[in-house]
């Protein structure tokens, strides 16, 4: 079983690579980072990856590749250049490769790609040591609480099983799921990972989904497997906690569900509505604080 050494280790290696993405990146920068030997260093990489470390950064900076070709009139030469890719031929085979179109269609016609965004090892070394101690918890912080409009528009969704939460769903519909969401050029916000109301689901569908919203009027193509549902206007109350550091993200959220466990909308005029639109939860990000979203609606008097 892998230590605590190693999980840090190819942590620091995959932000010396989020750092270094545009730069020459050789296997002593990735050890000297680690703080390993070469071999030892590219080993354990792989292992908690499964990835060596080239084909890692390969498909990261044609992820990175990808959004920016999606986002910006650049030409692809430049972006290839970007990307430490030597020619544009060079770049034209491992984007083909990696998404199944070549960077010139995708640039003029921006569809659906199954980016790679690689799953932090930080987070899977502390989900399992809450699985060994189950005393491990963060001090309390505070909640700031909103309600927002959301109106008509639709999500592209994709259904899982019998999957109750994020990693339930990682199991069984895999954990490359928010790579296609996020390059979805046409969405309202950013993807979410979504709790389906009743009315929502399919028989022998999970609850839980992952999804991204897109307006009404949406009639582009919707990625294989995928799903295009309506979602009717609704109001949602959001609630943002205070910045964490990202190791302690699963602590984040369980203190985040106490909080709405125990709180109660109707001091503030409404009641939850959990019929009307999917409760959400947004990527969890330290610097920003966990969001997770529920509907809500106002009490008539």
């Amino acid at each position: 079983m892998p230590t605590e050494d190693q999980f840090q280790a190819v942590a620091k290696m995959q932000q010396y690579i989020l750092d270094h993405v545009n730069e020459e990146i050789t296997m002593k920068d990735l050890a000297r980072a680690a703080g390993y030997s070469p071999g030892h260093a590219s080993r354990i990489f792989k292992e908690l990856t499964q990835s060596n470390p080239f084909d890692y950064i390969r498909r990261v900076r044609l992820s990175q590749a990808a959004l920016e070709l999606r986002d910006s009139p650049r030409k692809i030469l430049d972006v290839a250049f970007d990307f430490v890719f030597s020619s544009h031929e060079g770049f034209t085979r491992a984007f083909t490769k990696e998404f199944g179109i070549a960077p010139k269609s995708y640039s003029g016609h921006p569809v659906p790609l199954r980016l790679f965004l690689p799953y932090k090892v930080s987070h899977r070394y502390l989900e399992r040591l809450k699985g060994e101690d189950q005393s491990m918890k963060s001090e309390t912080k505070g909640v700031f609480v909103q309600v927002v409009e959301r109106p008509q528009r639709k999500a592209i969704i994709l259904r899982g099983m019998k999957a109750k939460h994020y990693f339930e769903y990682c199991e069984e519909v895999g954990c490359d799921v928010w790579g296609i969401l996020v390059s979805i050029p046409e969405a309202l916000y950013e993807p979410v990972g979504m709790w389906l109301p009743e009315s929502f689901r399919k028989e022998g569908t999970s609850a839980y989904v992952q999804g991204v919203e897109v307006p009404m009027d949406f009639d582009k193509e919707v990625p294989e497997g995928f799903e295009l549902i309506e979602l009717p206007p609704c109001k949602m109350m959001i609630f943002q906690g205070e910045p964490y550091n990202d190791e302690m993200f699963g602590d984040a959220i369980e203190e985040m569900w106490e909080f709405m466990k125990k709180y109660d909308p109707k001091l503030y005029g409404f009641e939850w509505a959990d019929e009307d639109a999917p409760r959400f939860q947004m990527e969890p990000q330290g610097y920003r604080g966990y969001i997770e979203g529920r509907p809500v609606r106002e009490i008539r008097r």
